[in-house]
């Protein structure tokens, strides 16, 4: 099981079921701007993840079919979620969990939009969409 919460501790965040993909860094402009650099998540199911201190979570609508959940008391990035109609997972952003987590990191996405001011180097699959 995965715990975790935001800087302040007033969001906590739990995964009590199987982490089906592992996470995936995401390059694209709006993902840098929510996070300050890159998005490192991983997509659980929705009725996987249970979320204390919701009262603290507010919702951006950053397209037509996404939503960035951010703490409104410190300003950690959350989540991602898209809005489609029948979508099951959630991205919980990596850097939320506490110790160890066991996953590793997939793939790179979005990298048609990073940054200039650094390379990508692992030798994880990369993309320009999903």
């Amino acid at each position: 099981m995965l715990r975790g919460a935001c800087l302040c501790g007033r969001v906590s965040v739990e995964v009590a079921g199987p982490i089906e993909h592992q996470p995936e860094a995401c390059h694209s402009k709006m993902c840098r701007k929510q996070s300050g650099h890159v998005l490192a998540a991983v997509n659980v199911r929705r009725d996987s993840l249970a979320v204390g201190g919701e009262q603290h979570v507010r919702w951006y609508r950053s397209s037509d079919k996404v939503e960035r959940g951010f703490c409104s008391a410190c300003g950690s990035t959350l989540f991602w979620k898209p809005t489609i109609e029948g979508y099951e997972f959630t991205a919980v952003a990596m850097g939320l969990f506490d110790g160890l987590t066991g996953l590793h990191l997939s793939k790179h996405t979005f990298v048609g939009e990073k940054g200039d001011y650094y390379e990508i180097t692992d030798g994880l699959p990369q993309s320009d969409s999903y």
